[in-house]
């Protein structure tokens, strides 16, 4: 659905990122099965959620990936050299930045991330924490186009993408999204990234669905975003949060499961879902050491080197740009 057709069934104008965010959940819902946009989980409260799921006893990527983080950027400041300038892909509240800029005398730090306030203002507090970084931050959804400050241009560079976000894409999606950064980085570049490892699903289910409740909230909350910036009428009381382990494809999924049959309205349309119907919201890739490889070597990189906490329930990656070469 295109921004014109948006703009005929609503009174007012769309800005613009509401029109894409209009235009994509549009789309998913006409899809079957259902979908909506993972990316979009992220407004304010969104963002404010998952801060507070980063923080639950269930939820081992965070704590286990700083772990890594204290006892290996040493390691990693060895491997990829001083002076560089550090771009974050999602930075949120930039909570593991520190953990890594304290060893790399990094010249300059870019935040890129959708939720623009709340990246700003975890971007002030890192500015205030090091006096001497300049902090530059993007507001940009880091998987389309963006521009990097001029001040950072021609600088060698460290992408960082922390959490396992890279894990809400499909293979083949998370291949495009690492040239995209492969490209930003450029021939000098280096990517440290955590990737989430696969595991039995007695660790995996309670990652993402919590005794308090707190992954649910979230989950729901896309759909109150819906109905607070789009004007849809979704009755968030018919749905319950559902997490799923889908083995033949190594990944965590979330629905919003409908507990009853219901009707809404979005931009003038309306839909109808059947009782047991879901809202496929997001996917959680688990990788093991070779598949996330793979991907590296993909993408244009080489691995050059990956920490593990004793049980292996996550994986700290650091790739470096692979070299142009000549082939037979």
């Amino acid at each position: 659905m295109t921004e014109s057709v948006l703009l005929r069934l609503t009174p007012t104008r769309l800005a613009p990122e509401q029109a894409a965010f209009a235009a994509h959940v549009a789309a998913g819902l006409a899809a079957r099965p259902r979908v909506l946009p993972a990316r979009f989980f992220y407004d304010e409260t969104g963002s404010a959620l998952f801060e507070t799921i980063t923080k639950l006893p269930e939820y081992y990527p965070t704590r286990t990936e700083s772990s890594l983080l204290a006892a290996h950027g040493a390691d990693i400041a060895r491997l990829v050299g001083p002076g560089r300038a550090v771009l974050e892909f999602g930075a949120g509240s930039a909570t593991k930045t520190p953990l890594l800029l304290r060893h790399l005398a990094a010249r300059a730090y870019v935040p890129i991330d959708i939720s623009g306030p709340f990246m700003q203002a975890a971007a002030r507090a890192l500015a205030e924490a090091h006096p001497g970084l300049a902090v530059h931050p993007v507001i940009a959804d880091f998987t389309s186009a963006y521009s990097l400050p001029q001040a950072v241009r021609g600088q060698d560079l460290l992408g960082f993408f922390p959490g396992s976000t890279i894990g809400n894409f499909s293979p083949a999606e998370a291949v495009d999204l690492l040239r995209k950064f492969r490209a930003v980085l450029g021939a000098q570049g280096w990517l440290v990234i955590g990737i989430d490892t696969r595991k039995s699903p007695s660790i995996l289910v309670p990652a993402y669905d919590d005794a308090a409740g707190v992954t649910a909230r979230f989950n729901l909350n896309l759909l109150a975003r819906i109905n607070r910036e789009l004007g849809a009428s979704i009755p968030l009381d018919a749905f319950a949060h559902e997490i799923r382990w889908n083995d033949a494809e190594g990944r965590i999924e979330m629905h919003l499961r409908a507990e009853r049959a219901v009707s809404f309205t979005l931009l003038g349309q309306r839909h109808e879902m059947a009782r047991g119907e879901t809202l496929h919201t997001e996917n959680s890739y688990k990788f093991t050491y070779e598949e996330a490889s793979l991907l590296a070597r993909a993408a244009g990189f080489t691995p050059r080197a990956c920490w593990t906490d004793a049980a292996g329930l996550f994986a700290l990656h650091a790739w470096q740009a692979t070299a142009a070469a000549l082939h037979p």
